[in-house]
């Protein structure tokens, strides 16, 4: 058992999901006061999204995480406009938020070529600057991953996540039988016969607790914030992560599981959500299920069993509820039809909203501009002839 979790250790060592870099623009050209020429303005330096990046590729390839751009050109006699210093880019993964050290955003980059200015670079020498140039602003930033899918698999360890990821896509995450398989986010995608395809995260595994950082903590609960829905992932059987701790039923789990969010960040109990009833191949799952779903429909009958501290707010409505086995494939054509009707309706509802927030504006646009006096200059349509 320890030299599982060496191995699993040392496994983890290898992910990367947050950087601390130093930036600073170029500094400008030195102006020519004798013909007023301008010295080049400093490089800036961006960061810009790249596919196939990793930040310990990033970390690998600059091990000084130092980024300064290149010095303005000075001014003289044969090129009294000196040219710009060059540029420099910083290659990171999709799904990168930038923040300054006090932890203010910066900027996200959600996309292939998404690029975002960090450090400016410094004016040239000029008249304004008695033709002595500026330094380039000099910055600390944070470069912190999130895992973009449209679905995250939300689950306490052993619960099946990385086996029903194997199932339901083409990606080959670490399966065994100890609580901790997967120490890293895992993404595969769901292809359909029209050629759709949906992406899915297996993120690493929940504990209780794990609001306040205990296990894996919020190096799981942020990885779930840019998901566009939850698919909750439970063993039919109930959860003990060891000896030491206490025995869960999967009603349990999902409370339990809905309250960790909760804590986290209350806004990720708006997504749409749908539950996964694992290893349904087990002995007594049909009646096990039964249980569950009476439990699920009316829970303010069992809640009382939970401690305060226990309890969410509020509970989860799940879109869908699907029984499945991850080892013998049932139930999971379904899962995946669920998963694509979820999100098709989801797609459906934000456009509609989009449309209505046009239509808003465009009323409260017209209903403004007609209740403007109009100017003595403007030219009204009744005052027009028209030949």
């Amino acid at each position: 058992m320890v030299h599982c979790s060496c191995v699993l250790f040392r496994k983890y060592g290898n992910f990367i999901d947050n950087l601390r870099l130093f930036t600073k623009g170029g500094s400008g050209g030195m102006g020519y006061p004798r013909l007023g020429g301008e010295g080049g303005k400093g490089g800036d330096v961006w960061v810009v999204a790249r596919n196939r990046m990793t930040l310990k590729q990033l970390k690998d390839k600059y091990p000084q995480k130092r980024f300064v751009a290149g010095v303005g050109a000075n001014s003289k006699v044969s090129a009294l406009k000196g040219s710009k210093g060059e540029d420099c880019e910083i290659p990171v993964p999709v799904g990168i938020s930038v923040t300054d050290e006090n932890g203010k955003i910066i900027g996200e980059l959600n996309k292939e070529n998404d690029r975002i200015l960090v450090a400016e670079g410094g004016l040239g020498g000029k008249l304004l600057t008695n033709f002595l140039p500026l330094k380039g602003q000099r910055r600390i930033i944070h470069l912190d991953l999130k895992v973009i899918a449209d679905v995250g698999l939300v689950g306490f360890p052993n619960a099946g996540k990385s086996s029903l990821l194997s199932c339901v896509s083409h990606a080959k995450p670490a399966i065994a039988d100890y609580a901790f398989t997967t120490l890293k986010p895992e993404l595969g995608k769901i292809m359909y016969r029209d050629f759709k395809q949906i992406s899915v995260a297996d993120l690493p595994g929940l504990i209780e607790g794990a609001h306040m950082n205990k296990g894996m903590g919020h190096k799981f609960l942020k990885h779930i914030e840019r998901t566009r829905q939850l698919l909750f992932v439970v063993d039919i059987s109930g959860f003990q992560l060891s000896s030491h701790t206490q025995y869960r039923t999967a009603f349990e789990t999902i409370i339990l599981l809905t309250k960790e969010l909760e804590l986290y960040k209350e806004e990720l109990q708006t997504k749409p959500a749908l539950l996964a009833v694992n290893k349904m191949d087990l002995p007594d799952a049909q009646s096990k299920f039964h249980e569950l779903m009476n439990q699920l429909q009316n829970p303010k009958d069992f809640l009382h069993l939970f401690g305060k501290n226990m309890t969410p707010e509020r509970t989860v409505g799940f879109q869908h509820i699907i029984p499945i086995s991850a080892v013998t494939g049932e139930g999971i054509e379904e899962l995946k039809n669920c998963i694509r009707k979820s999100l098709d309706e989801q797609a459906n509802q934000e456009n509609d909203a989009h449309h209505k927030k046009q239509l808003l504006n465009l009323w409260i646009s017209d209903t403004v501009s007609s209740s403007e006096p109009p100017s003595k200059h403007a030219v009204t349509t009744s005052k027009i002839d028209i030949i």
